[in-house]
């Protein structure tokens, strides 16, 4: 049995589209998404490493501790060779997704250990946070500690999920970029 082939990299160089003067702006989401990822394409990064970096960038862009994403993020792609532009904006992208997701670590990590729902209000904490660092930590640490655990047990399934999901996508657009030129 042979290994499979490996995925076809695209040499660089323009695309028709920049090119042509007459051709119609692209849309946000092909300039910040799309365009980036085809881009490192062209530079001969394979799919399957993108889709790593996608699938590592998602589940580091759900930390849930405020503040510690980009700075993460930024550790692990340079530690791992990741492509950062790529990583960066997929974190800032992530936003929304992590704001709910914040709460949905807390309930899982507070289950997790068998510990009751506690409350969140963002209100209240940022209140106890300003005011008292210690009865902060003597009330909110466990629960910083719950969210860590539910996080880190999540980042195996959805870095696996979007790996595998992106994977054949980012083969077909490689593939069809090799064609092209």
């Amino acid at each position: 049995m042979r290994p499979p082939a490996p995925p076809p990299t695209v040499p660089p160089g323009p695309t028709p589209a920049a090119t042509d003067p007459a051709t119609p702006k692209p849309s946000l989401f092909r300039r910040r998404i799309v365009g980036p990822i085809t881009a490192q394409l062209t530079q001969g990064i394979t799919p399957d490493r993108i889709a790593f970096t996608l699938g590592l960038g998602v589940a580091l862009s759900l930390f849930p501790f405020l503040g510690f994403t980009t700075i993460l993020c930024f550790v692990v792609a340079a530690a791992l060779k990741l492509n950062q532009p790529i990583i960066q904006i997929l974190n800032q992208l992530l936003w929304p997704v992590w704001i709910p997701m914040v709460a949905v670590y807390i309930k899982a990590g507070a289950a997790i250990y068998g510990a009751p729902a506690m409350p969140f209000d963002p209100v209240e904490v940022s209140r106890l946070f300003l005011s008292s660092q210690v009865e902060f930590w003597a009330k909110f640490g466990m629960v910083g500690v719950h969210a860590f655990t539910a996080w880190i047990i999540s980042v195996p399934l959805i870095a696996g999920a979007t790996y595998y999901a992106t994977r054949p996508a980012l083969r077909r657009l490689a593939t069809a970029l090799a064609r092209r030129s």
